[in-house]
């Protein structure tokens, strides 16, 4: 198999069809350098995704025929895979390498691997080079959930099926686009607003650093912690949510500030690990200490958030596995078999917690 970077920027439902083809299956993340230095490690079978037995529904399948795809061998095939944010980022880091992992391991013929950058344009202009390049099956990770349309209209041009992956679209599924695979964003929110209860006894003043705009992910996160906290802990006041646009250092500005203009912060729901973490240096610097006088609870699952639970800094951690290679290529293997793929395909997310976070550094990412 080749791997080419192409130059050019340009329910139980869910589960019955696909049970099988979905079970938990090893893979090992990648090896390129986080933002501080760090490597995301192997996984192990703890590490690997699993779909979620008690999801909700999965809404309509579809099936190669109603799709009006051309059945393909991916041993024969160009793959293509459009990643949405530089790999700074530990989720992303190991998303794309899974994708290496396992078409590697499947032996697909060749496989394009392109990064938007956080540019909706360059991703729309990713896709398209692909399918000039020959791409006969996409894996997408999309930036936003509106505005890949000019990219989906020219996949559906040349009857190229598009699977997305770790952000869901607004568009139509067995038309615009396969099907998703991913977590169940809100249940994500409710469960971290669960763990904010139970560190801080249900009372408090917290700060929300939200992901960024314009996709599912930081919607769902935000509505699924505002409601649970507000139905089972009255206590806990929210006062103030800002987006830290899922990035670590504008995680850190952006609590820097909230503890000058809101000092009685007591709480902090971080949307992803990296917010978190620039939250916890920039409570250092504050001179208070995290996960002590400022309790911490964020989405992800990283090594290095995990390894702050450890440290006592972060409180709690809700999972968001980012290892889809499997998973991706096995919907596609079972798609062209003729086996109907559900709209929607959730996995499911570990916590860690005080409990659990030492014995399960090795499966972090």
């Amino acid at each position: 198999m080749s791997l080419r970077t192409p130059l050019r920027g340009s329910s139980r439902r869910a589960v019955g069809a696909t049970a099988a083809l979905l079970a938990a299956t090893t893979l090992f993340a990648g090896c390129t350098k986080s933002e501080d230095g760090g490597t995301p490690s192997t996984s192990g079978t703890e590490g690997a995704q699993v779909v979620a037995s008690n999801s909700a529904p999965a809404g309509p399948s579809c099936t190669l025929q109603q799709y009006g795809a051309a059945k393909l061998d991916l041993k024969n095939a160009v793959v293509g895979f459009s990643q949405s944010e530089k790999e700074a980022n530990p989720f992303r880091i190991a998303e794309t390498q899974s994708i290496r992992d396992e078409a590697a391991r499947q032996g697909v013929k060749q496989l394009l691997v392109t990064n938007a950058q956080s540019q909706l344009s360059k991703q729309i202009a990713d896709i398209q080079d692909m399918l000039n390049q020959g791409a006969q099956f996409l894996i997408v990770a999309p930036l936003n959930s509106d505005g890949l349309e000019p990219a989906l209209q020219a996949a559906a041009a040349k009857k190229v099926p598009v699977l997305t992956i770790d952000r869901k679209i607004n568009s139509k599924s067995c038309k615009d686009y396969l099907a998703f695979l991913g977590s169940n964003f809100v249940e994500q929110g409710k469960r971290a607003a669960d763990a904010m209860i139970k560190v801080t006894g249900g009372t408090g003043k917290v700060a929300i650093l939200l992901g960024s705009s314009g996709n599912n992910v930081t919607t769902d996160r935000t509505n699924g912690f505002v409601d649970q906290a507000k139905a089972k802990a009255p206590g806990l006041q929210i006062v103030a949510q800002q987006t830290g646009e899922f990035a670590r250092d504008k995680g850190q500005q952006v609590m820097e500030q909230l503890l000058s203009s809101n000092p009685e912060i007591t709480a902090v729901y971080a949307e992803n690990d990296e917010m978190a973490l620039g939250a916890v240096t920039a409570i250092k610097a504050a001179n208070r200490k995290p996960g002590q006088d400022i309790k911490i609870v964020s989405i992800d699952g990283t090594r290095n958030a995990v390894q702050a639970i450890v440290d006592g800094t972060i409180n709690a951690v809700i999972e968001s596995n980012p290892r889809f290679g499997p998973l991706a290529f096995k919907t596609a293997l079972d798609f062209y078999n003729g086996t109907a793929i559900p709209e929607n395909v959730i996995i499911e997310d570990r916590e860690y917690d005080s409990a659990n976070a030492q014995s399960s550094l090795g499966s972090a990412y």
